[in-house]
């Protein structure tokens, strides 16, 4: 199937589609990926020193203690 039919399908169950709650999500979903599009463009590498502060500030992020673990993410990750 080529990508304009498939465009029209995805066209043809949002019309039909009667469940607002679940268009709802799809509508932020939609949402949320131009805006995360919209900061991809506005990506730019990190200079040298930039990238040297960041190592330096991570590391004394490190020797303070201000870090979480893997299984500390984990767990957090679970309610996003």
């Amino acid at each position: 199937m080529d990508l304009q039919t498939r465009k029209l399908n995805v066209i043809t169950f949002l019309a039909r589609l009667q469940d607002e709650i679940f268009f709802e999500k799809i509508e932020n979903y939609i949402l949320k990926k131009q805006v995360d599009f919209k900061n991809e463009i506005n990506f730019r590498p990190f200079t040298v020193d930039e990238l040297i502060h960041r190592v330096q500030k991570s590391e004394q992020d490190l020797k303070a203690g201000n870090f979480k673990t893997q299984e500390e993410l984990e767990k957090m990750s679970v309610n996003w």
